[in-house]
């Protein structure tokens, strides 16, 4: 987790399996705020600039004016309209992996990935299967690919955080999510090989390794939904297994553990500090 101060500063929090995250929301309920915007010098490197008027959010996390100045913003359209400042350019000329992601509900997505960030993306979105299918020469090629799986096999290219944390509490069995996931690759591969006149890629059948932790989350069972909303109160548990933005978390007198999207703080203003969750009357799930 990041946290930023509010002279923009960013200070890493990590959250790892043992560690106490305690904070009191502040501001009004249901407001995020601008998270600022990026400069991309290279493949490499890229330079977060705070939100000079420390703004609400209008689309997504940002406000319309640092939305305008970031170059993030051209990287998903450039294969169509070739425009993008020099920074991002050297980014993309990079080579770039298109995968098929699966949650634990079967949902299912294509998606890109540059070398550098091959498992780290999956890892972040929180992918419990997922096949490599092609490994392409640059960025701009492989959003084609992308565009082209989307339109052919019919993957959506996003599954909300909210989906994906529900999921979670009852997830489909390994081998019916490998299943899942195993035919839709097999079709992106099939529409690359046979339906794309295209150069610039190669097709490729490699699988995703998720991390041995996530077994601890998908084999909790049934568990239950954190109690509170994270984004209003005051909230503190001790963090437990992570598997991309949720975590496993014990809270203060509970004897159950709960699941928490801790993607529902992105975006919003807390202040650290020793706080605690109220303790719910909850019956651990019979099914």
């Amino acid at each position: 987790m990041v946290l930023a101060d509010p002279d923009g500063v960013r200070t890493d929090l990590p959250l790892q399996p043992g560690s106490r995250l305690g904070y009191r929301t502040l501001g009004p309920a249901g407001v995020r705020y601008c998270l600022g915007s990026y400069r991309v010098r290279d493949a490499e490197s890229r330079t977060h600039v705070p939100c000079p008027r420390r703004a609400e959010a209008e689309r997504g996390y940002q406000c319309g004016p640092c939305f305008a100045q970031d170059d993030l913003r051209f990287m998903h359209d450039f294969h169509r309209s070739g425009i993008a400042p020099e920074g991002l350019r050297r980014y993309l000329d990079e080579p770039h992996w298109l995968y098929v992601a699966t949650f634990a509900d079967g949902a299912t997505k294509v998606g890109t990935a540059s070398a550098k960030r091959k498992r780290g993306r999956l890892v972040e979105q929180g992918a419990v299967t997922a096949s490599y299918v092609a490994l392409a020469d640059n960025g701009r090629v492989v959003r084609v690919l992308e565009d082209e799986v989307t339109r052919s096999v019919g993957l959506p290219q996003a599954v909300r955080s909210a989906a994906k944390a529900e999921a979670l509490r009852r997830p489909l069995p390994p081998e019916r999510l490998a299943g899942i996931n195993a035919g839709f690759a097999e079709s992106a591969r099939r529409l690359l090989r046979e339906g794309m006149e295209l150069e610039g890629f190669t097709v490729v059948t490699e699988e995703f390794d998720p991390p041995p932790s996530w077994q601890e989350v998908l084999t909790a069972g049934g568990v239950q939904p954190y109690p509170g909303d994270l984004e209003s109160g005051d909230h503190g548990f001790v963090v437990g297994p992570l598997l991309g933005s949720c975590a496993l978390v014990s809270l203060d007198g509970a004897p159950l553990r709960f699941l928490a999207d801790l993607s529902r703080l992105k975006g919003r203003r807390i202040a650290p500090g020793d706080y605690t969750t109220a303790v719910p009357a909850v019956q651990e799930s019979l099914f």
